[in-house]
């Protein structure tokens, strides 16, 4: 990954800049241009304020994915509230190392809700499982030729082009709904951004958060509800949209 900030602007603080040190530096131009549209007293806050998820190495590690590998967007809500889960990835449960064990889905994976239900619905998806996806079913598969823990299962979604971004970047407790407000313009300015410079990127769009910030001139691939939901594991248009990106074969 690039650190230089050789696109430095007039208009947000080198300190400001110096938050995106870990992203790739395809996306440097835009992500500056982004966070010129945000309350930059909040930008200096997040700065000089270690209180918040995932932390300022961590913020934008979802533009690690260089710009023109990125095929797609996927838009989640905001960050893992405990820190030993947030890792500035959408949806990626960092605390979570195997998927699977004797009885099924692992102890850590079936803690975790929403990925429990990412799970189960890819293995529908590959029809590895049919309606019936209980911990008893799971176990009986032969998960050899399957990614066995969650940073293959992410980091694979990334080399599909998959971007991980949440539409608010920044978790502290009590302050969901805050942080939201402080983050909808610099999505607004990046989706508008990116409908002129690749205007072929797909939103999949999951949450309701992520279904009202994200009006773009982008092609939508996937809107639907929140993984947490246990409707995700059989909704049709999920099974049919990620079926054949084939996401849990090694």
């Amino acid at each position: 990954m690039e650190a230089s900030l050789e696109c430095s602007s007039p208009g947000i603080k080198l300190e400001t800049q110096s938050l995106l040190n870990n992203c790739h530096s395809d996306w440097k131009g835009i992500l500056i241009k982004a966070l010129e549209t945000m309350d930059q007293d909040y930008l200096h806050q997040l700065i000089y304020d270690e209180n918040w998820l995932p932390g300022k190495e961590k913020l934008f590690a979802a533009f690690s994915l260089p710009l023109d590998k990125t095929q797609y967007i996927l838009l989640g809500e905001s960050p893992y509230p405990r820190k030993e889960s947030a890792n500035g990835y959408a949806f990626w449960d960092h605390s979570v190392s195997s998927l699977w064990s004797d009885n099924g889905l692992s102890k850590t994976v079936n803690r975790a809700t929403s990925l429990r239900n990412w799970i189960k619905m890819l293995l529908v998806a590959c029809g590895e499982l049919n309606s019936d996806t209980s911990q008893a079913q799971i176990a009986q598969l032969n998960k050899n030729a399957l990614v066995q823990t969650a940073q293959q299962l992410f980091e694979g979604m990334m080399k599909k082009g998959i971007l991980l971004l949440n539409a608010c970047l920044v978790y502290s407790e009590g302050k969901v709904p805050y942080h939201a407000r402080q983050w909808k313009p610099f999505i607004q300015s990046l989706l508008s951004q990116l409908a002129v410079v690749k205007p072929a990127i797909q939103l999949i769009l999951l949450g309701k958060i992520a279904e009202t910030v994200a009006q773009s001139n982008l092609p939508v691939g996937l809107i639907a509800e929140h993984p947490y939901n246990v409707s995700f594991i059989t909704n049709q248009r999920v099974i049919d949209f990620f079926k054949p990106l084939d996401l849990l074969k090694l």
